[in-house]
């Protein structure tokens, strides 16, 4: 029998924790859970976990704090954020900071459950590499990323392209649909603005990366996916908006050197 993978849950409040353990509490992980940041501190210099789920509003060490300090001690480590809406902008943020991703409140058991199966199922196929090139496939220098789930590139009419970075790609399995926005609609930093359907049924979502207006959608990737796995920083953009708050949005994001 394979090893259980350990997953630590952090909340101030004794209920998400519960419920949150309660999610994945059929899957093959063997689950514990915390009541505060220090508390989350001394028990993984014991157990060192492989991902950790921290809500980003806590009292005392706050869930910010905790992923800085988490990454100092062990860089590799994958951490979650949990978020509710306000704090969504400072969730892309953790994202600049190390954390593998984050869940906006309210969020389904499924969500959380295909979250933790990316983040395991990225951790197998690339170990703890975080480099810019992995599996022949490179991030063209000027694009801005929340790293390993979408980009944005600024083109010369001032007009952002948006789509899904590699690592995403490679972590899910086979796409099966692509669930596409209105043109017209306005997307936040931080929102879902596509959501990724695999041959597993696993929901996920793509994360705005630049605030805007859509204004048009790649019709040609919705009729043929391979495009998007075999060109994702070309031929394989997804949407193009009209930024609205340009340079403060590019501030919390990382760009590709």
């Amino acid at each position: 029998m394979s090893e259980k993978s350990k997953i630590l849950v952090v909340d101030d409040e004794l209920p998400v924790c519960k419920s949150v353990a309660s999610a994945l509490a059929n899957e093959n992980y063997a689950v514990d859970m915390a009541l505060s940041g220090e508390e989350a501190l001394r028990k993984e210099e014991e157990n060192r976990y492989d991902i950790i789920v921290a809500d980003l509003m806590m009292l005392g060490i706050s869930g910010m704090d905790l992923l800085k300090l988490l990454k100092e001690k062990r860089p590799e480590i994958m951490v979650i954020m949990i978020t509710g809406y306000p704090s969504i902008k400072t969730a892309v943020e953790s994202i600049k900071l190390g954390a593998f991703d984050y869940l906006p409140k309210p969020f389904t058991p499924n969500e959380l459950r295909t979250l933790i199966s990316r983040a395991l199922a990225r951790k197998q196929l690339f170990g703890e590499t975080k480099e810019k090139k992995i599996s022949g496939v490179a991030i063209p220098t000027g694009l801005y990323c929340i790293s390993e789930n979408s980009w944005a590139k600024v083109e010369e009419d001032g007009n952002v392209r948006i789509g899904v970075h590699h690592i995403l790609l490679q972590s899910i399995k086979k796409i099966t649909t692509i669930e596409f926005p209105k043109v017209n609609e306005t997307r936040y930093q931080g929102e879902s603005c596509l959501w990724i359907i695999d041959a597993n049924s696993q929901v996920h979502r793509l994360w705005t990366p630049v605030t805007g207006k859509i204004i048009a959608i790649n019709e040609e990737i919705s009729k043929d996916y391979s495009k998007l796995m075999k060109h994702p920083y070309r031929e394989g953009w997804l949407l193009l908006v009209t930024p609205i708050h340009l340079q403060d949005d590019l501030k919390n994001l990382i760009q590709a050197t």
